[in-house]
Parts: C-alpha cells; structure tokens; sequence
C-alpha cells in the first residue's frame, strides 16, 4: 500500500506546485491588441497615456464632455482589453458623462504582467489623469480593484458590477479541492475594503451568473450598504450586464 499512497501524494503536490506557479494565469486573461484609437471608435475620443507609479506606460482613452458632471473611470475585469467596453463608453457619454477606459498593465499591448499590486498602480495613475469629480465603475475583478482605490481616494459614486467578496472564495467556489486560500498571491478582500468606504454605492448582479456567484455580490452589496441591484436571468459577460440600462442608470444614480 506503501507506494500506491507515495504516488498520490506525489501527485498532488505536483498539481498543488504548478499551480501556485501558474496562478496568475488562472486568474488574468488579457487580451492583447493592437486596439484602434479613441477617435475610431467614438468621436472625440483621445488617446491618453498613464504613468504608474513602478514607471509602466499604460494606454487608455479619454471620452471627455465639457459640461460633464462627472468622469466614470472604467476598471474592467480580468478579461479582454478596453475595446470590448465601447458600448459601456457609448452610452454613459450619450448620457453626458466624461468616461475613461484604459486597459491594465499586460492588457491591450500594454507592458507589464498583472498582479494585485500592479493593478493598484494602474488604478491610481488612471485617476490622475482625472481633474474634478469621478465615479468609479468596476466590473468583477475590476469591482475589487476600485474597491481598493476607494479606500485610497473616495469618488463621488461607486457601482461594482457582479463583485466578488475575495479572490480566495470566488477561487474556492471554482477549485473546491484546491487549498485556495493558502496558495493566492494576490488577495483583493473586496468585503473587507468596501466596509471602510463611505460613499454612495450600487452593487449591479445576475442572477444567473456562472463565474461570481450572485451570493457574493449580495454580500458585498450589504458590507458596502449599497442599493442592490438584480438582473433576472442574466450571466457573468451577458451584454445587459455590460452596458444595458440598469448599469447606466445606476452609473446615473451615484454621479
């Protein structure tokens, strides 16, 4: 029996190892460009450059009103690049609001590779592109990192799109029978961040979604005391959930 059990466990640590050293890879799915510039897919639309505080030069594009109430800086999640949120941009400027998409380092032929840290440098140099008052929009991982960005410099609103409570309990909801939370590098306590934060809130979810379970979000939405909002039928990257109108009138609502 001595060697059947040797092997196991041998095999075991094996997957345990590769995947401690691969996890990013589970977690970041960039997209990599070329993407167009701002002008080719919204009028008026400017190419921008971000500086991050480690020296990345990150690329992004600036939808800018001049009687806008508010910019929505768009941290997205942890897949694509900026250009799958033009219809994000689209709607929030026909609604008379300055909008900033910019793709995290690693994303849309930007340098860098993707990290909690990283992503918090990124977060942090989108803003400073950013004169007078901002509404933070973040969808799924993009929701923990302006969680994280809020407990540094509060915006006058906030909507978290289809947030997780942690990296570790939306990891351990998919990989049930790894030791999750022992092997993350990056943590992004969302729960934890949104419950030190005082600003207006809606937490946006559907109830069909296969990647952050709906239990999360609703979670985070009462850490947050958010107004919740829920989608009937709705998955993780449907398009209603992207720019449909219950996210653009709850971008409305907190700007």
């Amino acid at each position: 029996m001595r060697r059947p059990v040797l092997i196991a466990v041998a095999v075991v640590v094996t997957i345990v190892a590769v995947v401690f050293t691969f996890q990013r890879k589970l977690v970041y799915f960039p997209s990599p460009g070329p993407v167009p510039s701002a002008e080719e897919v919204l009028p008026g639309g400017r190419d921008v450059r971000l500086v991050t505080a480690d020296g990345l030069l990150l690329d992004g594009w600036h939808f800018e009103l001049p009687d806008a109430t508010a910019t929505v800086v768009v941290f997205p999640g942890n897949g694509g690049n900026r250009a799958g949120r033009v219809s994000l941009a689209r709607e929030l400027t026909s609604r008379g609001l300055s909008v900033l998409l910019f793709d995290y380092r690693g994303y849309g032929d930007n340098p860098g590779k993707p990290s909690e840290e990283g992503l918090t440098f990124d977060a942090r140099a989108a803003l400073d592109l950013i004169d007078g008052p901002v509404v933070y929009f973040g969808e799924s991982l993009g929701a923990a990192v302006a969680a994280e960005l809020a407990t540094f410099r509060a915006p006058k609103g906030m909507v978290l799109r289809s947030p997780f409570t942690s990296l570790a309990a939306v990891g351990s909801h998919h990989y049930p029978w790894l030791p999750v939370k022992m092997l993350l590098q990056d943590k992004f306590p969302v729960v934890e961040r949104v419950s030190a934060v005082e600003v207006p809130t809606v937490v946006l979810l559907g109830t069909k979604d296969s990647v952050v379970p709906p239990a999360q979000s609703r979670e985070v939405a009462t850490a947050a005391r958010a107004k919740l909002v829920e989608i009937a039928g709705a998955d993780h990257n449907d398009e209603v959930l992207v720019s449909g109108p219950q996210v653009i009138d709850a971008v409305l609502s907190v700007s």
